[in-house]
């Protein structure tokens, strides 16, 4: 068919293929303060209030689920995973416990349901399913410790919640006036909080390096935000992508987390799940080499093309924390600005409030 202007007119079909064709949305233009060399890298500080749901599963010995399962300390944990960040962070992210509080209680469900003793352990022992729906019930936990009104006062700036299996939390959950996607949906309800705050979510049945991934995942959500790139982030995790490589322009995050699956030749420091090398996710002990720019990042702004042929042997050879670390220690941490964005990208991890939503 010919359409007026006297050009061929795509037919249906090629139309509908066409669809299946999109590549990655283009990278929006940041605009903001202008660019120097001299601006301080801030370093921030968190005030954290630490919940552990602990319950006694025997009344008479008073034993707890954690001790009863020979779970982890959570506070062993947290002070282990406040200590790896402060470490890869050179300094600048600071976690503080501001306060701890123990409950004697499994966590309410979206439905209003909740486990006691006897049913939990009967879903951990498989003798029957977990309750659904799995997901907790924020709404009870925060306003029971009055986390808004905290967050406003500037007691606390963020929430860490240690629990189980089955307990419900996400990794991480933002609030607060203007809260975004941080790998999970907003918590809608607390708009009325005037500032922004993140919700872990970790359990002491896992490791030190679960918690790290939860926080690079909450990492890349925040990044991403300013970068204006989450749906690349998006695209880069998905198994059938379409198309299969990165396009030829890429802003500084789409840089810094692209692999060589996505971007063949051409890898950075790659994802939470995906090493430069990583043919799916988690493989985090492939023994393949391939050229990274992972090194040239500790110079940035300033690049240095410094790329190298590496594989698992540079981040832990398979090992859950060593990576995460490795993957954390490349966030820059430079002073000034770049296109408006700061090179300390650390000051947006840590404080949500630093970026315009």
């Amino acid at each position: 068919m010919i359409n007026p202007s006297g050009k061929p007119k795509p037919s249906f079909l090629s139309w509908l293929l066409s669809l299946f064709r999109k590549s990655p949305p283009p990278t929006p233009v940041h605009v903001g303060p202008p660019d120097n060399a001299i601006e301080p890298a801030r370093i921030v500080t968190t005030r954290v209030m630490l919940v552990i749901f602990d319950p006694v599963m025997d009344k008479t010995s008073g034993i707890t689920l954690s001790r009863m399962m020979q779970w982890q300390s959570p506070d062993d944990l947290a002070n282990a995973c406040i200590q790896d960040i402060l470490e890869v962070s050179g300094g600048m992210a600071r976690y503080q416990i501001a306060q701890r509080v123990e409950l004697n209680e499994f966590p309410l469900k979206i439905d209003g349901y909740s486990y006691d003793p006897q049913t939990y352990l009967d879903v951990l022992h498989g003798v029957k399913p977990a309750h659904m729906p799995e997901e907790a019930d924020y709404l009870p936990i925060l306003t029971k410790l009055k986390v808004l009104p905290h967050i406003a006062m500037r007691d606390i700036d963020e929430v860490w919640l240690f629990a189980f299996p089955h307990a419900g939390f996400f990794e991480s959950a933002m609030g607060g006036a203007g809260a975004f996607w941080c790998n999970s949906e907003p918590l809608t309800w607390s708009g009325g909080c005037s500032r922004r705050f993140i919700v872990m979510g970790f359990s002491f049945e896992r490791g030190v390096g679960e918690m790290l991934e939860s926080f690079g995942h909450r990492s890349e959500a925040l990044v991403s935000k300013v970068f204006g790139c989450q749906e690349f982030v998006d695209w880069a995790y998905r198994h059938n992508r379409v198309p299969a490589n990165v396009g030829p322009t890429l802003n500084l995050f789409q840089q810094f987390i692209s692999f060589d699956q996505i971007a063949p030749g051409k890898s950075g420091v790659g994802t939470i799940h995906y090493a430069p090398n990583s043919d799916r996710d988690y493989d985090w002990n492939n023994p393949r080499r391939v050229p990274s720019s992972s090194y040239d990042w500790f110079n940035f702004p300033k690049f240095q093309n410094d790329i190298r042929q590496l594989n698992s042997d540079e981040w832990g050879n398979g090992d859950i924390r060593a990576h995460h670390k490795w993957w954390l220690k490349h966030l820059p941490k430079a002073p000034g600005r770049t296109n408006g964005v700061v090179n300390n990208w650390w000051q947006y991890v840590m404080d949500p409030n630093q970026i315009t939503a």
